[in-house]
């Protein structure tokens, strides 16, 4: 691949009382571009990845990454988004500028600020991410498609609520360490099995700890042409970066065989010449811990139907075969959806710079994403390495 990592910033997300998404996103593109070792004027070209869809009544937010200075005047900047995988999106438009020649270092951004807009709203902006023409109707937001997808799953393969409950249990146990998190609370098994005044169900099989957090947050990366990335302080390459985007219904494809991100990996591991066995671990997109379970299945970790023996066996806690959702993933992390791809690439860096604290994987030379947007529409997958 032609692109690095040289350089990144993460906030912490959450409820950010005080924040907005114009200081949100100028701390963390300040940060970014002092950790690459560069300057502002260095910076060729800006990315920003801002879902909104009603979040915020700032609209047209590109131009608010030059608010973080003044030299960053008269570049050219661009917002784009792709519903959850808005983050990455950014973060391939930037890439193919480099590809293209038109940038040497690009500063992507991602960002979004959720905990102001009153709860049924905040519903109401994330179903703009499904169908609404079959799913508008669905109760309880987004939380009720991937309810509608658990339903489905649990009718075909069985009961997985001990397994979702291992999922939600695991990934808030790895989020203690990450001080970026959200939530760094150990809850345990068994708080995560059952329902209580605390615990409720949210739609259909799903409880509330079945669920990612409504988050403010920002985070930003740099990204740098790979012969000028050589001369950085630190630089991790894309192996690969894969977008694969499916139907947007999902009555037009089997929902519970996430085909888009079963495709995503395929070529990954295609275009970087490696396997899932070469994985040190994989960062992915838990929005619901129904969808970590089908993403074991599609990237390849278990056989249909088998995701949740895998979840069951420990394989994916952080000090298992494969650590999945080291950082505490969305479900303990938080989910600002426009900077959730972005976070997810800064961490995979870190992890692979031994810069990652708590949550280090010990060893790690080779890192996997999968970020997604809608019920595995967008869907995009990178395999990370350092080089320098």
């Amino acid at each position: 691949m032609t692109a690095c990592i040289t350089g990144w910033a993460h906030s912490k997300f959450g409820k950010l009382e005080g924040e907005t998404v114009e200081s949100l996103i100028v701390g963390v593109a300040s940060n970014a571009i002092e950790h690459a070792g560069l300057e502002a004027q260095d910076i060729d070209e800006i990315v920003l990845g801002h879902f909104n869809a009603g979040f915020s009544q700032q609209d047209f937010t590109a131009s608010l990454v030059l608010q973080a200075d003044d030299r960053l005047r008269f570049k050219p900047a661009t917002r784009v988004e792709n519903a959850c995988a808005t983050g990455s999106a950014a973060i391939h438009q930037g890439m193919k500028s480099i590809k293209a020649g038109g940038a040497r270092n690009v500063l992507v951004v991602g960002v979004e600020q959720m905990t102001t807009t009153p709860g049924p709203q905040i519903g109401e902006n994330l179903k703009k991410a499904s169908y609404l023409p079959e799913d508008g109707e669905i109760p309880a937001g987004f939380a009720g498609v991937f309810g509608k997808i658990a339903h489905a799953y649990f009718q075909r393969h069985g009961d997985q609520s001990d397994a979702l409950a291992m999922l939600a249990a695991k990934n808030h146990k790895n989020g203690v360490g990450n001080p970026y998190a959200q939530m760094r609370k150990d809850l345990g098994y068994d708080f995560c099995r059952n329902e209580s005044e605390k615990n409720p169900f949210v739609a259909g099989p799903l409880k509330r700890t079945d669920c990612s957090l409504v988050s403010d947050g920002a985070a930003a990366i740099v990204l740098t042409e790979l012969e000028t990335a050589m001369q950085a302080p630190r630089a991790v390459m894309f192996r690969a970066a894969e977008h694969v985007q499916d139907f947007l219904p999902m009555s037009k494809r089997d929902i519970l065989l996430f085909d888009g991100c079963e495709e995503g990996w395929k070529r990954a591991f295609k275009t970087s010449g490696v396997s899932l066995d070469d994985l040190s671990f994989v960062e992915t997109h838990d929005c619901f811990t129904i969808a970590e379970l089908i993403e074991y299945e599609a990237m390849g970790l278990a056989k249909r139907g088998e995701g949740g023996a895998v979840a069951m066996s420990g394989e994916t806690a952080k000090d298992g075969r494969l650590p999945v959702n080291p950082s505490g993933g969305l479900k303990s992390k938080g989910h600002p959806i426009g900077a959730t791809g972005v976070s997810m690439h800064a961490l995979t860096a870190m992890q692979l710079c031994g810069e990652a604290g708590d949550i280090q994987v010990d060893g790690a030379t080779l890192g996997g994403i999968f970020n997604m947007g809608g019920a595995a529409v967008a869907n995009y997958v990178s395999i990370m390495e350092r080089v320098r």
